[in-house]
């Protein structure tokens, strides 16, 4: 690191010694009568100049300049590493939605079909309690129609019965005196006594 300071305060010196003197041949023979044309002579001393300058800030800075873009290299290395995995992330991620769209047509048509079972079997079963409610009706209607069909009959019966003993006490009545009818009776009484 000494080495380097040292050599690096000579190349100093020595670019200013031959700046300076370029400066001094310069103004000297300014009309061309020098060793070396003055444009030209101004250009070689400036060429000096930049190159002297450009090892003095080498000598100064190359180690920062040279971690600088290491770094930065190392930085944009990281990066477009980076950039490549998002990349890969987001057509993996593409490749599963494009696989989740082609199985939503898969999915609705199963979902589809599901609806279409169900709704089959909810309409079987609505038509059988239907036909088993309507039989259960019918049954009811045919039992109560013959109830009161029963009921018709039994209340005519009745009335019948009722209308013949009225008939057959008028006809009675008419036919026979009190006389007959007192016998009958008597010998309806000794029937029944007897059995």
């Amino acid at each position: 690191m000494v080495l380097k300071k040292t050599s690096l305060i000579f190349i100093f010196i020595t670019a200013m010694v031959l700046v300076g003197s370029g400066t001094v041949l310069g103004a000297e023979g300014s009309g061309g009568d020098g060793f070396i044309p003055a444009d030209w002579q101004d250009f070689i001393l400036r060429m000096i100049n930049l190159v002297l300058f450009l090892a003095v800030i080498y000598m100064l800075a190359g180690n920062k300049i040279k971690d600088f873009f290491s770094g930065r290299r190392k930085q944009i290395s990281e990066e477009l590493q980076n950039m490549e995995d998002r990349k890969k992330e987001a057509e993996k991620k593409l490749q599963e939605v494009e696989k989740s769209i082609a199985n939503i047509e898969q999915e609705r048509q199963e979902i589809l079909d599901q609806a279409r079972q169900q709704g089959e079997a909810l309409k079987k079963s609505i038509v059988d309690k239907a036909h088993e409610d309507a039989e259960r009706i019918k049954q009811q209607a045919r039992v109560k129609s013959s109830q009161e069909f029963q009921q018709a009959i039994d209340y005519l019966r009745s009335e019948l019965a009722e209308e013949v003993i009225k008939s057959a006490e008028q006809i009675i009545q008419q036919r026979m005196g009190k006389e007959e009818q007192e016998k009958l009776i008597d010998n309806y009484l000794t029937k029944v006594v007897v059995n």
